[in-house]
């Protein structure tokens, strides 16, 4: 039988994605061209976790992640960024990441909801851990990482769904 956690993950997973596709076609609209991504600083961005929850109840498990994140985005709104933190099992570990987020509401001036997608590679799960995430045969392993968000002024807030395993909020402020 599957948890209630795992299930509500599954579905937020599919909601993440199918949000992204969406709102893909609203942002290429609003902004040509996006290909290739020019190499100019529009913002940059420093974050920390606020909150991890896992869906399983395994006592193995830390929801303390210690993460410290900074992108560096362009004004086509792709990213590239680094987050150091502490995985699941409190190994250090590390995510080189690049992505876009894709702004789908703008209530106010100042307020924009967005969802984003990060894709890199993780590194830290070893020893025993190592095969605790898919395709981590030599201790790097791909990561795909969506998200749903807001930003407010200068200071971001991100709900990241981390594959099946759980949920992470983080913080952060531009520069």
């Amino acid at each position: 039988m599957q948890s209630p956690w795992k299930a509500a993950a599954g579905g937020v997973m599919v909601l993440a994605m199918l949000l992204l596709l969406a709102v893909t076609g609203q942002a290429a609209a609003e902004e040509a061209p996006i290909w290739p991504p020019a190499l100019e600083l529009d913002h940059a961005l420093v974050q920390t976790s606020l909150y991890t929850r896992h869906h399983s109840a395994d006592p193995e498990h830390t929801d303390d992640q210690r993460l410290i994140g900074f992108e560096l985005h362009n004004p086509q709104r792709w990213l590239a960024g680094t987050a150091w933190f502490k995985n699941s099992f409190d190994q250090d570990s590390l995510y080189l990441y690049v992505g876009r987020e894709f702004p789908f509401w703008k209530p106010a001036e100042s307020v924009t909801f967005r969802a984003k997608l990060t894709a890199g590679a993780l590194h830290g799960y070893r020893g025993e851990y190592r095969d605790k995430i898919p395709f981590n045969r030599y201790g790097i392993a791909p990561a795909a990482l969506p998200s749903v968000g807001v930003q407010w002024g200068r200071v971001e807030s991100d709900l990241i769904v981390f594959g099946t395993a759980g949920l992470l909020v983080t913080a952060g402020v531009r520069f």
